[in-house]
């Protein structure tokens, strides 16, 4: 088995999908890195659905989207050179379904009449306080990603959406888990 270790970063770069390098501070490089964090945050807030009133249907929810985020990641962790050689892939890619999938637990939740007035202030419980850490690491990839079109790499709309709707999803989500 070959070493996770290829010391091929040493030098302060990093590949990207199809093996073209770039600085590891690279604009792509750092919105990658801020969805991988928001997949972990995500891990992490699973931790702590135990008890929750709807915990099988949290931890599957929140497992698709991680599935999705790797998604999103590969797509995002290919040159702009590369772009159209990673759409006709076989990849799977972010689509107007899981959008759709995501608006539909948005619209769940706002049915349930949840309460909330202006800020929240994020801690109440431990799994409230996972998922708005999680929100708040996903508002800064939606940061990171938005910024990309600006470095020339473009960024198709459905992975814009995505983010933006998640990060309201796991606000709602986040004050269910208060109350």
């Amino acid at each position: 088995m070959a070493s996770i270790s290829t010391r091929k970063g040493d030098d302060g770069t990093t590949g990207l999908l199809y093996g073209q390098r770039v600085e590891k501070d690279h604009p792509q490089i750092e919105a990658v890195g801020a969805l991988d964090e928001l997949n972990t945050s995500l891990g992490a807030a699973k931790t702590v659905l135990v008890g929750h009133s709807r915990e099988a249907e949290v931890r599957v929810l929140l497992e698709t989207v991680q599935r999705n985020l790797v998604a999103l990641m590969g797509e995002i962790a290919c040159a702009e050179s590369d772009a159209s050689r990673y759409a006709a892939s076989s990849f799977i890619k972010v689509a107007a379904a899981d959008i759709a999938r995501l608006d539909e637990a948005v619209a769940t939740l706002e049915s349930r009449g949840l309460r909330f007035d202006g800020w929240a202030t994020p801690g109440a419980n431990p799994l409230s306080a996972a998922l708005d850490v999680a929100r708040t690491v996903c508002r800064r990839a939606e940061r990171r990603l938005t910024a990309l079109p600006r470095t020339g790499r473009h960024v198709r709309p459905e992975l814009r959406q995505f983010i933006n709707r998640l990060a309201d999803l796991l606000w709602l989500l986040a004050r269910e888990a208060e109350q």
